[in-house]
């Protein structure tokens, strides 16, 4: 039987090696849908089926607006804007490229933590580890900066999804809304792909007529796997593990992309890459280490020492 520690454990290893597996298939999908729709059906299709099943089970709904107000919101960092601008970016970027680039994300994460840290003052080792992992995100994409094409934006768009994707799942962890967990990450998706949707049919991009078999397989994964499961799986990681911490699959995911991007897309693996990615891996690993070591609190300023001389 599963305890909380257990479930938390198996929701980490699920994020970890589930969207290590989403780049593939999202570099499937966009290369011949567009990525508005492509991305509508994923998140409407599958918020749709989760509050049918929330419904038919009885989980409890969120209570007031002001819940449905922060999943919309949440929905809307981490699925619109931060996964909206990586399948946009996968267009022009390699799945495991995209994925290296994200694994900056907790570093993103332990950087807000420590700018708005309630209490506690990161240490060296953690602006350290900072410092040394944003260095190694500049050796990943130092060659990619030349003018044509859309690779420089399409590396920029990634990073900022990094960032919208870090700022969501703090303000997440430290403004839990209420009711079951299932309904809230329906919302979430539907309010997300709901938007994809209106954005595609305005754009005159709504339509399926270019599908191939293998795009169509990489949606459905997308939407049962990457979106059902991992979400899901996420959103409770998110809410019992501490945000530096929960971040650290996206050290993981890279690994998984990587090959993945090599043995099915025939992606190029550099010595640049690796290198990079180690650099990488070392920093958000110190970062790691450094929210595991107790640290000191801040002193309290010092007394007014009485004359009594």
């Amino acid at each position: 039987m599963f305890n909380s520690r257990h479930l938390a454990l198996l929701s980490y290893l699920t994020v970890c090696i589930v969207w290590g597996s989403t780049y593939l298939a999202i570099r499937v999908g966009v290369t011949d849908m567009p990525f508005l729709i492509f991305a509508g059906l994923r998140f409407s299709v599958a918020g749709v089926l989760l509050l049918i099943i929330s419904r038919i089970k009885g989980w409890a709904f969120p209570p007031s607006w002001r819940d449905y107000r922060t999943h919309i919101l949440v929905g809307l960092l981490l699925l619109f804007i931060s996964n909206g601008l990586i399948c946009w970016a996968e267009q022009y970027l390699d799945s495991s490229l995209t994925a290296l680039l994200v694994a900056s994300l907790p570093l993103f994460m332990a950087a807000l933590d420590n700018l708005f840290s309630r209490g506690q003052r990161a240490g060296w080792l953690s602006w350290t580890g900072l410092f040394i992992g944003f260095g190694g995100v500049a050796v990943l994409v130092s060659p990619q900066f030349r003018l044509e094409g859309n690779t420089w934006p399409a590396v920029v768009g990634v990073l900022c999804a990094s960032l919208v994707w870090a700022t969501g799942s703090i303000y997440l962890n430290r403004n839990p809304a209420r009711g079951s967990m299932i309904p809230g990450v329906g919302i979430q998706m539907l309010s997300a792909g709901l938007v994809f949707l209106f954005l595609s049919a305005i754009s005159g991009n709504f339509t399926l007529r270019d599908a191939s078999t293998s795009g169509l397989a990489a949606l459905l994964y997308l939407i049962f796997f990457g979106s059902i499961l991992a979400y899901s799986a996420f959103y409770y990681m998110i809410k019992v593990i501490p945000p530096a911490k929960a971040g650290t699959y996206a050290y993981i995911n890279p690994v998984v992309a990587m090959i993945l991007g090599v043995l099915v897309l025939k992606e190029k693996l550099t010595l640049q890459s690796i290198v990079a990615a180690v650099i990488i891996l070392a920093g958000v690993m110190l970062v790691h280490i450094s929210r595991t070591i107790p640290q000191k609190e801040a002193p309290a300023p010092a007394r007014q020492k009485e004359l009594d001389n």
